[in-house]
């Protein structure tokens, strides 16, 4: 697919005690609205908005109802449904992968249904299997987790470039960004793109898979498919969720989007210790607590004494230490920190991963070090969107500066994807 960059201002158009509850907080939560997801909002209509089409379902274990069933499982035990395809994203449909894993084409054992092994497919793979399986319209229901190199929107992506080329229609069963309407980060350059980011937006974004849809199909389709655009795009949205809102202000059940995705907490963080994998450190994968626990076999107790000083928002640092069982550094004892969420409100993972580093690299300069690749560094470009993340640590700037770097960016997207939210909030 050929790649290239916007024109400047483009789309701009032991027991617990008992608790004395007053009668006005008890009114207070009798008054909170319950957030809806979209597969709950379709399934509670008896699913009417697919009846009658050849329906084909991009999906893994999140796309539940309220009662915990998967969605597929749903739609085809009550026959209002025909599904004639599924496909697995990375980690597959069941979830049976690792990162970077998939599962296999296979029939379903629970319903029957063809499942294709859709893990980094591009469009024409899509576009292939949706002639094959002879898809009408397609569905897309994963949890995303709100970062740009989370691979599942791309696997949107190009699942609705398929969809143009086919003349399908697509359908996006939306759910809550789990770490909120706030978009941060710097944006990704042109050269940059892979398949931790196909197009150029924010590394944490700040917007849900709806409204992510609504603007590939105005702004990125037509650059990639010749000027089209979906013939039918439909978001079935969240109802009563606003921007402000993380996860655990849902009340919805949390469901591991991928193994190294255990908590909500785990997903605030992501956007910004994610950055680790770039790195020589242990960004804790083969532990309980991946993205959380951060270290390596040289790290020390002054990294947390001097994270700790920073006095970063929303956040502190616990001296650590483990020992992961896969991974890099697998079954070999590593020193760090437990990144600990104390504000979840105030939590700006990318601001606070940029100080770890920051402070990783002066504390240890013989060991701290770029993964094993080439060239050098490769992954922390593609990761933060160009060189700039790493040019400027490498030339002794602090971690003020380079965050500051990148604000007039995160300005511009927020102006720009004004027209394509679909949710209120104390931000936008």
């Amino acid at each position: 697919m050929k790649r290239r960059s916007l024109l400047a201002g483009a789309g701009l158009a032991a027991a617990a005690p008992l608790v004395s509850v007053s009668p006005a907080a008890a009114q207070t939560a009798a008054d909170k609205k319950k957030v809806v997801t979209g597969a709950q909002s379709l399934a509670d209509t008896g699913w009417g908005a697919l009846a009658g089409q050849k329906v084909g379902v991009i999906s893994n274990p999140t796309g539940i109802t309220d009662d915990l069933q998967h969605i597929v499982d749903t739609m085809h035990a009550s026959k209002k449904v025909n599904v004639v395809a599924v496909f697995g994203p990375e980690h597959g449909f069941r979830g049976t992968a690792q990162a970077g894993g998939s599962e296999p084409d296979q029939r379903d054992p629970r319903t029957g249904i063809m499942v294709y092994d859709a893990h980094g497919a591009n469009a024409a793979k899509f576009a292939a299997l949706y002639t094959k399986s002879g898809v009408e319209t397609v569905v897309f229901d994963i949890q995303d987790v709100g970062s740009r190199f989370y691979t599942y929107i791309w696997t949107m992506y190009e699942a609705m470039v398929a969809a143009v080329q086919t003349g399908a229609k697509f359908v996006v069963l939306d759910r809550p960004n789990p770490v909120g309407g706030y978009a941060r980060g710097p944006m990704l350059k042109p050269g940059y793109t892979s398949g931790v980011g196909k197009e150029e937006i924010i590394q944490q974004h700040g917007m849900t898979v709806g409204e992510l849809a609504r603007l590939f199909n105005a702004e990125y389709l037509p650059l990639d498919t010749g000027g089209a655009r979906l013939k039918e795009l439909q978001v079935i949205t969240v109802k009563n969720w606003r921007r402000e809102q993380t996860y655990v202000d849902t009340g919805l059940t949390w469901v591991m989007p991928s193994p190294n995705m255990p908590t909500p907490d785990t997903a605030l963080l992501y956007p910004g210790t994610c950055l680790f994998e770039a790195t020589n450190m242990s960004e804790g994968r083969g532990t309980t607590r991946p993205f959380e626990l951060i270290g390596a076999p040289y790290v020390d107790y002054q990294w947390a004494k001097a994270l700790q000083a920073k006095n970063i928002p929303g956040v502190e640092f616990r001296e650590a230490y483990f020992t992961p069982f896969i991974s890099k550094n697998a079954n070999v004892l590593c020193g760090g920190v437990q990144v600990q969420i104390t504000d979840r409100d105030k939590v700006e993972a990318i601001l606070a991963a940029t100080h770890m580093i920051v402070e990783a690299r002066r504390l240890y300069p013989q060991q701290f070090a770029w993964r094993t690749e080439n060239p050098p560094g490769r992954w922390i470009d593609l990761l933060t969107g160009s060189d700039r993340f790493r040019t400027m640590l490498v030339a002794g700037a602090s971690a003020e500066e380079i965050v500051a770097a990148w604000q007039s960016e995160t300005e511009a997207w927020n102006a720009r994807r004004a027209k394509y939210l679909l949710y209120k909030g104390d931000h936008q």
